[in-house]
Formats: structure tokens, C-alpha cells, sequence
């Protein structure tokens, strides 16, 4: 599954962990998190995410 990149704070989200302490369980890809989710660091919106360019 495809990493997240927060372009705030550039926090990645990674479907593999997921963010347990924001309600994601790890496994959820980032299209599967409810849109009221937001960064745990800097608290923006999904709409301030993009594809992390693959290593």
C-alpha cells in the first residue's frame, strides 16, 4: 500500500502501522481513513496529503 506524506509537517502515514492512537488500525490504506481524520502532529485534513514518491 501506498505512503502518505503530510505537506504541513511532513509526517508520513504508512498503512503498515497505520495511526493507532487516531482510531486507524494499522493495514487501512490511507483511501480508507474517514474524512474527518487528521494529522496527529499538526492536526490538518487528508487534503493536505500526498503520495509519497516511491524510494
Amino acid at each position: 500500500m501506498k505512503k502518505y506524506i503530510c505537506t504541513v509537517c511532513d509526517w508520513v502515514y504508512d498503512p503498515e502501522t497505520g495511526d493507532p492512537e487516531g482510531g486507524i488500525a494499522p493495514g487501512t490504506a490511507f483511501e480508507d481513513i474517514p474524512d474527518s481524520w487528521v494529522c496527529p502532529v499538526c492536526g490538518v485534513g487528508k487534503e493536505d496529503f500526498e503520495p509519497l514518491p516511491e524510494e
